[in-house]
């Protein structure tokens, strides 16, 4: 079947799309550019990168922009999905969704509507099962948002190693975060991955902190 993948960058994103291509057909990927950077729908830290990805698996992107305001942000990701399907062909949709029932329900109105398939293969997986099957399957993702206490500007930039997993198991048993983020805490950015090509290089970037929040902004990177 051929499939078009919602696409951030980040590791839910990438892995859902390397689950889908084992049974499935990619033919593209699509990116919601929120200029709202609390984006209810959207992951926004360094979103613009997903050009860059999209070159290193040699897949097409379709981008939408978005003013980001809630529930109208839809309207535009309806219209991307409505260009897909008209310049691809898609016969369905895939979301890196893993528990968040506000985007899972949102994205399945949306397909219904266009009478397509949403298949989200993360759905309710275990947060550190998926964390080691991004490490088991050869993943490398870096940390790039970080969204209250206990995590803080030092965690931006890391690796998501087998260490951190340890790190992330620990504060989720102390202070109940999400450790792969799903409750926001944190974004992520893939840098490598059994779909690419080649790998993506980070040049130069800068960490944006206050108030118990903040991002690894990533001015350059290349392939």
């Amino acid at each position: 079947m051929k499939l078009a993948v919602l696409f951030s960058g980040g590791k839910d994103s990438c892995y859902a799309l390397h689950k889908a291509s084992k049974e499935h057909e990619i033919v593209c990927l699509l990116s919601i550019f929120s200029q709202n950077p609390e984006s209810y729908m959207f992951h926004t830290p360094n979103i613009n990168l997903t050009k860059l990805q999209a070159e290193s698996m040699e897949l097409p992107l379709l981008i939408k922009t978005t003013k980001g305001e809630k529930e109208l942000e839809l309207k535009d990701l309806k219209i991307l999905i409505q260009t897909a399907i008209e310049k691809y062909k898609i016969k369905g949709v895939v979301t890196g969704a893993l528990a968040s029932v506000y985007q899972a329900k949102r994205v399945q109105k949306i397909c219904q509507e266009l009478d397509l398939w949403c298949f989200n293969p993360l759905w309710q997986m275990d947060q550190v099962e998926l964390l080691n099957e991004l490490i088991e399957n050869k993943f490398e993702a870096i940390i790039v948002g970080v969204f209250g206490y206990p995590l803080d500007d030092s965690y931006l930039g890391k690796t998501i190693d087998r260490d951190m997993i340890n790190k992330l198991v620990s504060l989720n048993k102390k202070y109940q975060i999400n450790p792969a983020g799903e409750g926001g805490e944190l974004e992520t950015f893939v840098t490598d991955g059994p779909m690419f090509k080649k790998k993506i290089t980070i040049k130069e970037s800068e960490i944006e902190y206050e108030k118990n929040a903040g991002i690894l902004l990533i001015k350059e990177a290349e392939i």
